[in-house]
């Protein structure tokens, strides 16, 4: 709607620490090995079981950590195939997270998370931020899992937001910030892990903690 600002956001490794709790469940179950390394394995081969797919994201889950298992010739122990999704409501929000979303919300912004994942889940993360949300797309809403266009469409045909006062924030240059770019959507890359990319973005921070001020530049209250 008209006057309104709008700032869409990726879930898991921008607000909620999603390498974190995924690493401590493969060092739980695979105590003896490298879980750096199971980690970086896990990380290539989600987008490979989400693509094309509209499938539940435990079961995304489910699958990957079987495939990382085969992959890695690990033994996945009885009773461990759905070890990710039953953690998932335990990974924590990064420190900075709950107090920029509340300032974003008393600037005036309209806050919507876009994640990979099923509603339930993303409702248990969005209680332990504890910050209110005005809307919400998931994977089941969109019938994709991001980089496909999906969650974006489904946010402006349901929120009836205007390009011109909307900014994605997102961490992942894979599933969010290549994306926005080819829809010529204005990104603020959360770059949490230090990495390069010559990917365009309209900011790159390294947290949220000033992404109140740089939406407000973006994004100014009277537009």
């Amino acid at each position: 709607m008209a006057g309104e600002r709008w700032a869409t956001f990726d879930v898991y490794g921008t607000l909620i620490d999603w390498r974190g709790g995924i690493r401590a469940e493969l060092a739980r179950i695979w105590p003896e090995e490298d879980a750096d390394s199971l980690l970086e394995r896990y990380h290539e081969l989600e987008p490979r079981v989400q693509e094309e797919r509209a499938i539940p994201y435990r079961t995304v889950l489910a699958e990957t950590l079987a495939l990382l298992a085969s992959d890695e010739g690990l033994a996945l122990p009885p009773g461990e195939d759905g070890a990710l999704g039953g953690s998932l409501p335990s990974w924590k929000a990064f420190p900075e997270v709950p107090r920029a979303l509340a300032e974003l919300r008393g600037r005036g912004f309209k806050l919507v998370p876009l994640s990979n994942t099923d509603p339930d889940l993303l409702a248990a993360s969005l209680e332990r931020i504890g910050v209110p949300v005005d809307g919400q797309v998931t994977a089941a809403d969109a019938g994709s899992y991001k980089p496909a266009p999906g969650h974006w469409e489904r946010f402006f045909e349901r929120y009836g937001a205007e390009r011109e006062s909307h900014v994605h924030v997102a961490a992942s240059l894979f599933h969010d910030i290549e994306p926005a770019d080819r829809l010529g959507l204005r990104a603020v890359w959360i770059n949490r892990l230090g990495e390069e990319s010559e990917l365009p973005r309209a900011a790159e921070l390294k947290d949220l903690s000033r992404l109140p001020d740089v939406l407000d530049e973006l994004v100014p209250a009277t537009l």
